[in-house]
């Protein structure tokens, strides 16, 4: 790697690819010289509006190339990008536009209907306006070190905390990660996985500018459309969640080409043997990757070429280049490398509680080391579950539905669900009288849908432990 930067790499892009495509979207196709010059001017607009080196900015808006334009041009004028997940209710994206100290959003006005609305005193850039184009080209001076991202992610605590990543972190990182996920020159990559996820965003665009692979946003996952995109494009590279292997094996019924399919590489959930075996037996994938990562690591293990299927799916692979794990004596994984974040903003306690005094990262995942060093996970110590690809985080669930006047006491359990892997079931003590219907609707207007709990059972009391704790052992 002979970059330092972000900004350093995506511009050289131009130099090193020139004429060939970078992003396709639509009937818009940039080549790698025409989005670089772009990327300089949405820097220059940033700049424009007072966006100054360490300025947070944050871009709550949905696959596009408009959305690949402002995030390396906001880096590009020095600033620092918070992503919003899309499927965030107006107090969920507020609480954290306004704790990450976001001088601007970016949004797309009018996706499937969202109120994107944001904090008084914040502006509101449309990321489909011509505010990326309007500056004049723009190259801010910073550092390896600097703070690239900051990525909200959930906790025990139930409130998200800002995970800060720098320059050098991402970029070495996600060098790796395009040897062992196979990504080549020329590749046409169909990012399904949403660029405010690290799957999206620094697997996604970050390594498609190191590699020079031609980006295929996808700002909503249907499968349809996913097949027209890789039989019209020759699309060679589709990374995503196992429900996205599982919904094309359903629909490929011989009438499509997908030959130009050659590398897949999923993880997030539980993957079950037979769905790896066919993968490669029913598709054209040449190679499998699965990997495990966090938003406070990047990507920590990977499965390599020649692994077995059964390996594949029941194991996370061996650890990336540099990288420690170990399984604590309660079986805890823990993480230490260059790799782990610089900390979580504007949280020392949380930082310190998740990072020991000897470097080592405190995952909150159960594992154990089996042959060959491979790391299976085996449970979540925290709870967590995974509705189709996204991390739910029970207390944070809990938090919002006490918000409910009806509601008592609640708890939230990950329950197995066939299409999305697991969903959350939430058990309630009432204060007044609700039904499970109008609870559950209550939920999806106050939460992003993977976290609202799909059923709900109402209970008299809660059993608890001496200490008062839940045991959700029970519950489940």
């Amino acid at each position: 790697m002979t970059w330092k930067t972000i900004p350093e790499m995506v511009l050289s892009s131009a130099d090193r690819f020139g004429d060939a495509e970078a992003v396709v979207d639509g009937s818009l196709r940039l080549t790698f010289r025409e989005v670089v010059h772009r990327i300089r001017c949405a820097a220059g607009s940033f700049a424009d509006i007072g966006i100054h080196k360490g300025d947070r900015v944050a871009i709550w808006a949905p696959n596009s190339a408009e959305w690949i334009i402002a995030v390396f041009g906001l880096l590009t004028a020095g600033g620092t990008l918070v992503p919003v997940n899309t499927r965030y209710k107006r107090d969920e994206a507020a609480d954290i536009i306004t704790r990450s100290g976001a001088k601007a959003v970016l949004v797309q006005k009018d996706f499937l209907g969202i109120d994107f609305e944001v904090p008084a005193g914040v502006s509101v850039i449309d990321i489909k306006s011509d505010f990326l184009s309007s500056g004049t080209p723009f190259t801010a001076s910073i550092g390896p070190s600097d703070i690239a991202d900051i990525m909200y992610t959930s906790g025990t605590t139930g409130r998200p905390k800002g995970v800060m990543m720098n320059h050098e972190q991402v970029l070495r990182l996600f060098s790796e990660w395009c040897d062992l996920a196979d990504l080549r020159e020329g590749d046409r990559y169909l990012i399904v996985n949403p660029f405010f996820h690290m799957f999206g965003y620094k697997a996604g665009i970050v390594a498609s500018f190191i590699r020079g692979a031609t980006i295929h946003p996808v700002p909503v996952l249907d499968v349809g459309r996913v097949l027209d995109l890789i039989e019209t494009e020759k699309i060679t590279m589709l990374p995503g969640p196992p429900t996205l292997y599982q919904s094309l094996l359903s629909a490929n019924d011989g009438s499509r080409d997908l030959s130009s399919l050659r590398a897949a590489v999923t993880g997030s959930a539980d993957i079950p043997v037979d769905l790896i075996r066919r993968i490669h037996n029913e598709l054209p994938f040449e190679t499998i990757m699965t990997g495990y990562g966090l938003t406070e690591a990047g990507t920590v293990t990977a499965s390599r070429s020649g692994d077995a299927f059964d390996q594949i799916a029941t194991t996370v692979g061996t650890p990336c280049a540099d990288i420690e794990i170990r399984v604590a004596d309660d079986s805890e994984v823990l993480i230490r490398g260059y790799n782990v974040m610089q900390g979580y903003l504007d949280d020392p306690d949380a930082t310190a509680e998740a990072i020991d005094v000897d470097g080592w990262l405190h995952t909150g995942d159960l594992g154990e080391i089996v042959e060959g060093g491979r790391l299976r996970i085996v449970g979540r110590k925290k709870d967590m579950f995974i509705v189709g690809g996204f991390n739910a985080y029970p207390a944070e669930i809990e938090s919002y539905l006490l918000e409910h006047p009806a509601v008592d006491q609640v708890a939230v359990i990950g329950v197995p669900d066939e299409r999305l892997g697991q969903v959350g079931k939430a058990f309630v003590v009432a204060a007044a009288p609700v039904t499970e219907g109008q609870l559950v609707e209550w939920s999806r207007t106050r939460m992003a849908g993977f976290k609202a709990p799909r059923t709900i059972t109402f209970v008299d009391r809660l059993p608890v432990n001496a200490t008062g704790k839940v045991m959700k052992s029970e519950l489940r």
